[in-house]
């Protein structure tokens, strides 16, 4: 069963492999199993086994990293799957099989200790032609769900110096297309996933002056939140609601940023260019969607009161009057 207050990262996890917490720990054994994983014949199983008994063993991301030949085995099951995935021929079996794999390393990716060495290592660059992928079956989308979950495992951590790291790391890839294409096309929990990777790049300065570098980058992620938006006014989130009303609120943080555009010159009627400057805050109200301002989200915003507040904060940065915030059920406590 997948616990409703568990991080995106974690339900990921838990949706494409589940695991157990009540499950006896018999050191012996997990040793012996993370020994197995050398050895093909036996790695199949070992992975099975290891990835059920991965919350229940604190150790095991750094018994697993620190061990011979370990991070190489979960490697070589990442690589060898590459065939099936483009064509597209990618079985039930083969998905679980690395999946549980991919578990193992979200697992390090998690540990603050084995964190930064598995990041250093550029593992996650192993995963993004499984992000690539577009087929909707659900052997694909386990697939995808997993490796988001290692990355959000990166990025789901209270260490600033560490998260840092992480997101300059995460800056240098391709992560952000990629996010933003899950965002608007993938299933639900691949989306809250995406929205909640996407979130903690935003969160951190580094990683909102990038997305702002260019009106470009900015627009592109204003015009994807929004459509998640019309989205979630026919499927309802909460959860995904409350990532993308964080992501639209931190975008309305920097009141000082200006973009300086050039038009094309048949729009400027005549001439080489005309320079434009366009402020962030108002370029942001202007293509925030109506369904933020009024009550569609209602029942929702009810459901999570820490929604409605970064709502609130949005609106306040975008000074907008919207009638949600006047709606005497939704006013602050």
């Amino acid at each position: 069963m997948m616990d409703a207050r568990a991080s995106p990262a974690t339900l990921a996890q838990q949706a494409a492999v589940p695991s157990s917490t009540n499950l006896a720990i018999n050191t012996d054994e997990i040793m012996q199993w993370i020994i197995d994983l050398r050895d093909p014949s036996k790695r199949e199983f070992a992975l099975l086994e290891l990835s059920k008994k991965r919350d229940s063993v604190p150790d095991l991301p750094l018994w697993l990293w620190h061990s011979f030949g370990t991070m190489s085995a979960l490697l070589q099951e990442v690589v060898a799957i590459y065939p099936a995935i483009m064509p597209a021929n990618l079985t039930a079996a083969q998905s679980n099989r690395v999946c549980n794999a991919l578990a193992l390393m979200q697992c390090v990716a998690s540990h603050r200790e084995t964190r930064g060495p598995f990041l250093h290592a550029h593992i996650p660059l192993y995963l993004y032609p499984f992000l690539h992928t577009t087929k909707v079956s659900r052997s694909f989308e386990y697939l995808r769900l997993t490796s988001l979950g290692v990355i959000g495992a990166l990025v789901k951590t209270d260490d600033k110096e560490q998260l840092l790291v992480v997101i300059n790391f995460l800056l240098s890839t391709e992560i952000i297309p990629l996010c933003l294409r899950i965002m608007e096309q993938g299933t639900e929990l691949s989306k809250t996933v995406a929205t909640f990777i996407l979130q903690k790049i935003l969160l951190d300065d580094t990683g909102l002056l990038y997305i702002c570098q260019t009106y470009e980058r900015f627009s592109h992620v204003a015009m994807i939140l929004g459509k998640m938006v019309m989205k979630l006014t026919r499927e309802p989130s909460v959860r995904l609601l409350k990532h993308v009303v964080r992501c639209y609120s931190r975008l309305s943080d920097n009141p000082s940023l200006i973009f300086s555009l050039t038009l094309d010159a048949r729009v400027a009627q005549g001439g080489a260019g005309q320079n434009v400057k366009v402020r962030a805050q108002q370029a942001l109200k202007q293509c925030l969607p109506d369904q933020l301002k009024d009550l569609t989200f209602k029942n929702c915003l009810k459901e999570d009161p820490s929604t409605m507040n970064w709502l609130r904060q949005l609106l306040t940065n975008l000074e907008i009057d919207g009638q949600v915030l006047h709606d005497e059920e939704l006013l602050p406590k």
